[in-house]
C-alpha cells in the first residue's frame, strides 16, 4: 500500500504513473494535432464505445491493484485508509498524464459506491471495492418522466412480497445505464401524506429479469443517457439501502455527494479542458486575440474557472475536517455550468457560422457538440434553478418561493 508520509507518497505516485502512462506533455499540445472532440456526449460507434469502456476498466484495475484506486476509503473495506489530501495529490498528478477517459466511473464512484458503503448491508458493501477496481459500474436510478426536478414526486413502485421487493415503473436520463452492472434505485414503497416519506432505496442488479435499458439519442447524436423500465423486477430485501420508507435520507446523501463531485479533484465538467481549447483558438491568427472585448470575455471565463479551483480547495478542507457534504456544495454544479456557458458563448462569437458548418476545419465543428450539449448540462444533476433555490433557502436562509396556488414550495 502507498505510504502515509506525503513526501514518500508523492514519489510513489510519480513512480507508478511514469511506469504506466505517458505525460500529457509528451503529446503535442498544439493546434491541429490529435482528436479535436470537446463534448463528452458526441456520437460514437457502439463498438468503439464498448472498447473505450474496456480500456478504462483495465486502467482502473491497474490503479486499484497498485493501491491508488480508493485512497481515502477505509482499509477494512478495501480502501487505502489515507486522507483526502493524499487523494487530492494523486488526482492532481494523474491529471498530468495521458490516460483513458474515465468518465464512465464518475457516477459509479462519486455517488453509487459511497451510498452502497454508507447504507448497504454487508452483501452490498462487498460490491464497493469491485466498483473502485472498475470490475463493476454503477448508475443512479432517480429521475422519472413525470417527476422532473421534483425527485420526491417519483411514482416507481416497490411492494414487499415476503423477503423480496417487486419493482414496477420507469426511470429516465440515466447516465451510463447501458454499461452498468448495478444501480442505486429509489422507489415509492408507501403512500403517505408527505411525499418525502414512504420512499425506499435499493441496490439493483441491472441483469435482473424485468429490467430493460433503452438508450436515448441526443441532439449531438450521442447516446449516453437511457430510459430504464422495470416490469415486476424482484430485489431481495438484503439489498435495501437503509430503512424501508426512509429512502429520502439515502437520496439526499447521494445528491450531496453528487453536488460535491465538482470538488473531487478532477475536471468533471470539462471546464479546464474546454477553456484550454479556447485559449489555443485565440492563439490562431485572425481569431480575435487583439479584440479587447474578446480578451476581456476570456479573462472573465478564466477568472471564473480559477474561482472554482479555490472553492474546491475549501470543500476539500471541510472534507478533511470530517464534515459531510452539505447544501453549500450545490455551488459547484452551478459554478461549473455557468463557467462553461461563458466559454461556449465566447467560442460561438469567435467562430461564428463555422462552428456549425462542418467544413472539416480542425477545432471548429467540435464546438457544435458543446453548443448543443450546454442546455442539457444546465439541467442534468439538478437544474440551475434548483441549485439556486437550495443555496438561497438552505445556505442563505432566504424564504421559499411562493406557489401559484398559494403557500410556498
Amino acid at each position: 500500500m502507498p505510504s502515509s508520509d506525503l513526501a514518500v507518497f508523492e514519489q510513489e505516485c510519480r513512480a507508478f504513473l511514469q511506469a504506466n502512462a505517458q505525460p500529457v506533455a509528451h503529446r503535442s499540445a498544439q493546434w491541429g494535432v490529435g482528436d479535436d472532440a470537446l463534448s463528452g456526449y458526441a456520437a460514437i460507434d457502439p463498438a468503439d464505445d464498448l472498447a473505450r469502456v474496456q480500456t478504462a476498466k483495465r486502467w482502473k484495475a491497474l490503479e486499484y491493484d497498485a493501491g491508488f484506486g480508493w485512497l481515502s476509503g477505509p482499509a477494512s473495506a478495501g480502501g487505502g485508509g489515507l486522507t483526502a489530501e493524499h487523494e487530492r495529490l494523486y488526482l492532481s498528478m494523474r491529471a498530468e498524464y495521458d490516460l483513458p477517459s474515465l468518465g464512465v466511473f464518475v457516477i459509479s464512484l462519486g455517488m453509487v459506491a459511497s451510498s452502497f458503503q454508507s447504507f448497504g448491508s454487508p452483501e452490498v458493501q462487498a460490491l464497493v471495492p469491485q466498483m473502485h477496481r472498475g470490475d463493476l459500474i454503477g448508475c443512479q436510478l432517480f429521475s422519472e418522466p413525470g417527476a422532473g426536478s421534483d425527485l420526491a414526486g417519483l411514482t416507481t413502485r416497490a411492494e414487499l412480497d415476503g423477503d423480496e421487493w417487486v419493482i414496477t415503473g420507469q426511470k429516465v436520463w440515466t447516465s451510463v445505464a447501458h454499461h452498468s452492472d448495478w444501480g442505486l434505485l429509489l422507489a415509492r414503497s408507501e403512500t403517505t401524506s408527505s411525499k418525502h416519506d414512504g420512499l425506499t432505496a435499493f441496490a439493483l442488479d441491472m441483469s435482473t429479469p424485468g429490467v430493460e435499458v433503452r438508450p436515448l439519442e441526443m441532439m449531438t447524436r450521442g447516446r449516453e443517457f437511457n430510459e430504464v423500465f422495470f416490469d415486476q423486477v424482484r430485489i431481495p430485501d438484503s439489498r435495501r439501502l437503509g430503512e424501508a420508507g426512509k429512502g429520502w435520507r439515502t437520496a439526499i446523501a447521494t445528491l450531496m455527494n453528487e453536488r460535491a463531485l465538482g470538488a473531487a479533484g478532477s475536471d468533471l465538467f470539462g471546464v479546464e479542458r474546454t477553456l484550454e481549447r479556447l485559449r489555443l483558438t485565440l492563439q490562431q491568427p485572425g481569431m480575435g486575440a487583439d479584440d479587447p472585448v474578446i480578451r476581456q470575455a476570456f479573462a472573465r471565463a478564466y477568472s471564473m474557472a480559477q474561482t472554482i479551483r479555490y472553492q474546491a480547495m475549501a470543500a476539500d478542507a471541510r472534507r478533511e475536517a470530517g464534515l459531510p457534504p452539505g447544501p453549500a456544495e450545490s455551488v459547484f454544479k452551478l459554478a461549473n455550468t455557468n463557467t462553461l456557458q461563458e466559454i461556449v458563448h465566447l467560442a460561438g462569437v469567435i467562430w461564428g457560422a463555422r462552428a456549425i458548418a462542418d467544413t472539416g476545419e480542425w477545432g471548429a465543428y467540435s464546438w457544435a457538440d458543446m453548443i448543443l450539449t450546454m442546455p442539457g448540462m444546465r439541467i442534468a444533476g439538478g437544474t440551475d434553478e434548483v441549485m439556486r433555490n437550495i443555496l438561497g433557502e438552505r445556505v442563505l436562509g432566504l424564504p421559499k418561493d411562493p406557489l401559484p396556488t398559494g403557500g410556498t414550495a
